[in-house]
């Protein structure tokens, strides 16, 4: 076989096994964090709805229910808050006494100190971690995109998230 023709060969073979495999190594760069929503009674809708908008805004991490879970999400009377002990690991409280707010954006912005984003107190509304400084009828429950690069980081492993691990989280 002449030597052009077997490069040729040969780079074709070298693509084809790329292709094949990239989606492969790439979908193994996905961590996976399982939250338990059991406990959050009247809030699993919005749970699962901030886990959605995750997932639909960020590559490198995916949120599903089950257990064992890295997160647990609880209902209580007190005000909505999160403590992280790790990267994806902690515990939600959706608390009732933010009735007057958006659940979805309380529960996205809760998991979004799961994924390792702290508060940022700034007011807007198109910021999802700008929390309850956001006015009362912000109803905005999609990370922006600066929000979604910093998580995105964080479970690369190209950067050191934000919130302190073991401090809780309230938005008062």
């Amino acid at each position: 076989m002449p030597r052009p023709l077997r490069l040729m060969l040969s780079a074709a073979l070298c693509l084809s096994f790329l292709l094949v495999t990239a989606p492969a190594q790439a979908a193994a760069l996905v961590r996976v964090l399982r939250y338990d929503a059991s406990r959050a009674a009247e809030f699993v809708s919005a749970v699962n709805q901030g886990a959605a908008i995750w997932n639909a805004n960020v590559v490198n991490v995916r949120l599903m229910q089950g257990t064992p879970a890295n997160f647990v999400v609880i209902a209580d009377n007190g005000w909505p808050r999160a403590q992280p002990r790790s990267l994806g690991n902690g515990t939600i409280w959706m608390g009732r006494e933010a009735s007057n707010y958006n659940w979805v954006r309380i529960a996205a912005h809760e998991m979004g100190h799961i994924l390792g984003l702290p508060d940022r107190r700034t007011g807007l509304c198109s910021d999802l971690m700008s929390g309850s400084s956001a006015p009362v009828s912000c109803a905005n429950a999609t990370p922006n995109s600066a929000e979604r690069s910093a998580v995105d980081r964080n479970f690369a492993g190209t950067a050191t998230p934000e919130v302190e691990f073991g401090r809780i989280y309230e938005n008062r």
